[in-house]
This record gives structure tokens, sequence and C-alpha cells, in this order.
């Protein structure tokens, strides 16, 4: 059986010169409509643009959304009725103007619409949490520098996702930074932050494969057989793209949801 259980990040490509100078802002989705995801739905949820206007989630709850939201690991948020984290959700976004919008664009506008639509107010602590720190491990980085061109259109190149065909989990990864990666790993494999402290600012192509535990992905996949040969996601993360996942305690950002509704649908 093989099931999507990560956010996907989405695809963020490099803008011409000219590009980039004639864009305007993305403040708001022209329009979205928000249902309830039905419950004989597949599991997994994502987020991702399907087309330059389009952008879709599927089978979110509103904490999963703020997660991405704000790039937020999921222990770093509170408060809120009990729903936020219950009830699931489908989005169909259209975005403005006549530019695929890059991933933070798509943030700042899902942000709009989590303030909008279910009336969202939060605010910020700073707090000590168990961490990971993600370092460049001995012998240095694995990874394969992208061969997207910095011309390119971001339709070609997948997002970051994981793909569970357990007992395995699988990340293809294009054009991304360690930014990116730290963010999906907190927000979808791990149970609690990573902190990115490498200094990479390059993006790179890699392909990650691991055994995950009962501790990952939220308990969704358990664990393999240790027999089965292949790492943990620890030990893959080093040997294949030469980085490391260091345990530790520190400060990190937390939100505190002050209030939250349930959306109509339109």
């Amino acid at each position: 059986m093989k099931f999507v259980v990560a956010l996907s990040i989405g695809f963020v490509g490099s803008l011409p010169a000219q590009q980039a100078q004639s864009r305007t802002p993305f403040d708001a989705f022209e329009v979205a409509t928000i249902r309830p995801t039905p419950v004989d739905a597949a599991r997994g949820r994502y987020i991702r643009m399907e087309s330059a206007h389009q952008l879709i989630a599927k089978n979110h709850t509103l904490k999963t959304l703020i997660e991405a939201a704000y790039n937020l690991s999921p222990q770093t948020i509170s408060g809120g009725p009990a729903w936020v984290d219950e009830d699931h959700y489908d989005i169909l976004a259209k975005a403005p103007g006549e530019v695929r919008p890059n991933l933070d664009e798509q943030m700042a506008m899902l942000r709009t619409l989590l303030s909008d639509r279910f009336s969202l107010a939060f605010h910020r602590e700073r707090k000590e949490f168990p961490i990971y720190i993600l370092t460049i491990a001995k012998g240095g980085v694995r990874m394969r520098e992208s061969t997207v061109s910095a011309d390119a259109t971001p339709e070609g190149p997948p997002a970051l996702v994981f793909v569970i065909a357990p007992p395995l989990a699988r990340m293809p990864g294009r054009d991304a930074t360690v930014g990116e990666l730290a963010s999906v790993l907190q927000r979808a494999a791990l149970d609690r932050p990573v902190v990115d402290k490498t200094e990479l600012t390059g993006r790179y192509d890699f392909d990650l494969e691991f055994m995950p535990d009962e501790t990952q992905f939220g308990g969704m996949v358990g664990s393999g057989s240790p027999d089965s040969g292949k790492p943990d996601l620890f030990a893959a993360i080093q040997r294949q793209l030469g980085l490391k996942l260091e345990a530790t305690k520190g400060p990190v950002d937390a939100l505190v949801i002050d209030k939250a509704e349930r959306p109509s649908e339109n």
C-alpha cells in the first residue's frame, strides 16, 4: 500500500530578473472554497499549486494549515477549541494575476485565508522545546547541486513530499533548499522542531529512503523490520544527504491560538 503522508512544501523556483521586477503582491486568493474532507477520502494530505493559478489543499485540519502557513512544528502550536485538530477540510483556491506565486506568496495568501475564513487570531510566545539541530555531517554534503535552470518555470520538479510504501518512506527532493527540507521534517515526520544550522544556501537534488519508526509521522506508519537492511531516518540523512540530526533543547517561537471559528463553504 502506498500513500502520501506529508504536507507538500511546494516548488519554489528562481525567477528571471524581468519577471521578478514585474510581480504584483499576492495578498489574498481571489476566491476559495472550503469543504469538509469526505470520510472515504484517501489517506495522506498535501498542499500544492495544481497550476499557475490554482492551489489545492487536501485532508487538512486547521492546525496542519497553520503549520504550513507559518512554517511551524505541530508541537509549537497550542490553544483553540478541540476541533482545530479534529475537523478535516479540502480547499480549492484561485490565485490572482498572471504570474505563478512562489511558496512565500502562496503561504501569505493562505495566512490571509485562515484569518478571513477561520477567524484565526493568535499570539506568539518564545518557549524552550526539545528540538533537533540539522548540521553538516563529517565528510560533507552528499546532495547534488540542482540541475534546474534558473529560468525554468515552476512546473516540472516535484514538491518535497514523503511517499510511504510500508514499511519504507521515500522523499525525492528536487531543486530544494536545506531549509525546505527542515520544514518538511518538522511538520510531517518528526516529533519536535528542526532548526537548520547548516548555513547552506544552495538548491539541491537528492533521494532520501529510510525505515520509519513508531515515533515518526504521528505514529501512522509504525516501524519496519530491523532485519530489512534499510537505515532509519537519522542514518539515512547522514549517509544519503551528508547531513546530521542531533537532539537537544532550545528556544523556539510558539503560536497560541486565541480564537478560531469553523468556516463556511464559500
